[in-house]
């Protein structure tokens, strides 16, 4: 049935380079029923009905995820609205935020805490802000996470509940309202029982009580939006770009040591680096905390300076792949030490 509706969109079967050109406003997209967003939507619902919780936040497709000060709601970024868009979304970043199931959720659970702290005004008691800090608090352009910290739940990746006291609740609230987290047994020990206890006496008080605040705005909506897709991706791709020290040539010469006897049965590393990048940007990624992007740039910086020494591939391919995981992520993590310190939030 979705499968039907989605095909009605003339765009879906443009190449990369005709669909870059056109504006949002020009996608006409829409969360269409039946499909596997809506349906996680749908479940996020669900999850806030058993719960006894009245409010279900508007969901709008926009540019990104977020849930706008004041307006108790979610914008979801629109790729996520059809696999065409998911597609390019990975080709462009090679990645794709919340493109699975268990990952989708988690962030709708999370944009859902920042929504109902807007609709019930939760940030204004006394008591949300002695457990959580000041909501008030500027946001930080960068923040360095402490992995060894007890009073924060883990939730998204990097420890996100330590950037800012409103993504703190956030975090705290998702892991409230997920099935069968089971927190209580989840954090033992720990001081971040007392955040999830006060959340369930906090939510436990909201119960079959309406939202203060109403509104159904939906900020930047993609209606309104008449960026070119093409105008986005560049836009993003400069925010995570990095400027990466070189890579010295007597690494890249560590890595795929030697001249073959015979090249022409040889792969070059170059071709071997281009093969490997999306899973080689996805796996650092997670383990260094950066964006892929910002992986796939320093793989990209290889891949060329290894085709201008024409070096190749001279040892067994999954052992090359795995040293240069490890290299590409210390080079990573040398990156943020010296140049960046922390992390964006």
């Amino acid at each position: 049935m979705a499968r039907n509706k989605s095909k009605k969109y003339s765009w879906s079967t443009l190449g990369d380079e005709a669909l870059l050109n056109l504006r949002f406003c020009d996608l006409r997209l829409k969360i269409i029923k039946g499909t596997p967003l809506e349906e996680r939507i749908s479940q996020l619902y669900e999850e806030l009905h058993r719960r006894h919780l009245k409010f279900r936040p508007h969901c709008w497709l926009s540019e990104e995820w977020f849930s706008p000060d004041g307006v108790p709601g979610i914008a979801i970024p629109f790729y996520l609205a059809h696999p065409r868009l998911a597609k390019l979304e990975f080709k462009q970043m090679f990645d794709v935020e919340g493109g699975n199931a268990r990952w989708c959720m988690q962030l709708l659970r999370h944009e859902a805490g920042h929504a109902i702290d807007t609709a019930y005004r939760l940030h204004r008691r006394k008591r949300w802000r002695k457990v959580f800090g000041s909501y008030t608090k500027p946001y930080p352009s960068y923040y360095t996470p402490n992995p060894k910290s007890k009073n924060y739940v883990f939730h998204l990746d990097w420890w996100y509940a330590q950037s800012h006291p409103a993504e703190d609740f956030a975090e705290t609230f998702a892991v409230w309202l997920q099935p069968g987290s089971n927190w209580h047994k989840a954090y033992p020990g720990w001081s971040v029982i007392k955040k999830l206890e006060y959340m369930d006496e906090l939510m436990s008080s909201i119960r079959n009580l309406s939202p203060a605040v109403r509104l159904r705005e939906k900020v930047e909506p993609l209606s309104a939006n008449k960026k070119t897709l093409r105008e986005y991706y560049e836009e993003k791709r400069a925010f995570y770009g990095i400027n990466i020290p070189e890579v010295y040539d007597g690494e890249l010469m560590r890595l795929f040591p030697g001249k073959p006897l015979n090249s022409a049965k040889r792969q070059s590393a170059a071709a071997f680096l281009r093969q490997i990048r999306p899973e080689i940007s996805q796996l650092c990624a997670r383990s260094v905390g950066e964006s892929p992007y910002v992986i796939a740039q320093i793989l990209q910086d290889m891949t060329i300076r290894c085709r201008e020494m024409k070096l190749y591939v001279t040892r067994a391919k999954e052992e090359v792949k795995i040293e240069v995981a490890i290299f590409v992520s210390l080079q990573t993590l040398d990156y943020i030490h010296k140049y960046r310190h922390t992390l964006p939030v």
